[in-house]
């Protein structure tokens, strides 16, 4: 019984490292695509500069997201 136990939990360790090892790597991308989440950093720069001119504080509870094309959202 002992050793078919050690046996079962060796080889279902090895299925799972064998399973992780086989996983693609995320890091392997050359340039990361912009994402529908990427913040709009022209528009948040413009909308806080001229906040600043007229004396008002923005406080982002929000931040407004960059439009993405619909071809480059299913890359």
């Amino acid at each position: 019984m002992n050793a078919s136990l050690r046996a079962l939990v060796l080889s279902l360790a090895a299925v799972g490292l064998a399973a992780c090892a086989s996983m693609p790597e995320k890091s392997a991308q050359a340039e990361r695509a912009p994402t529908i989440m990427d913040a709009d950093e022209a528009y948040v720069a413009y909308v806080e500069r001229v906040a600043r001119r007229r004396g008002i504080e923005v406080v982002w509870v929000n931040v407004p997201r960059a439009k993405v094309p619909t071809e480059d959202r299913d890359n």
